[in-house]
């Protein structure tokens, strides 16, 4: 396993390349009690914000999740594909402004290859990424 803290301007290519592929993550969240809430998300990573986006319906569990940690939230973000994974560390905000939303939808929409379903209630969650585990197949 090896641990990278993100310098956005050093991004291992191989971990690029694998959060560009059409792969879906889970998304930890903790509940009030405690015990994590795991949920499959798309995520894309914004180079140019520095930071990793999802979209998502307002009141959700993730958001309300979320929202229940007054300074953001602290998540895990896990995306496998065989003997290929990677987890990003970070802390998580809602964000429900139109900006923050178009953002998180067009990097959706360029990773995913279709743009999702129309929804009012769609709003975005950012995550200040501070760390990124991987395993040895994505080493370089």
């Amino acid at each position: 396993m090896s641990i990278f803290v993100p310098g956005w301007d050093t991004f291992p290519a191989k971990l690029w390349e694998f959060y560009s592929e059409y792969q879906l993550n889970t998304l930890t969240t903790l509940r009030a009690d405690g015990r994590p809430h795991v949920v499959p998300v798309g995520v894309t990573l914004d180079p140019e914000q520095q930071c990793a986006w999802i979209i998502t319906r307002d009141g959700s569990r993730k958001v309300r999740n979320v929202e229940a940690a007054q300074h953001g939230a602290d998540v895990a973000l896990c995306q496998v594909d065989g003997p290929r994974w990677s987890t990003l560390e970070g802390r998580a905000r809602v964000h429900r402004d139109v900006e923050s939303r178009d953002r998180a939808i067009e990097l959706y929409a360029a990773r995913y290859r279709r743009q999702p379903t129309p929804d009012e209630r769609r709003i975005a969650i950012r995550i200040e990424v501070d760390r990124i585990l991987h395993g040895a197949m994505l080493d370089g």
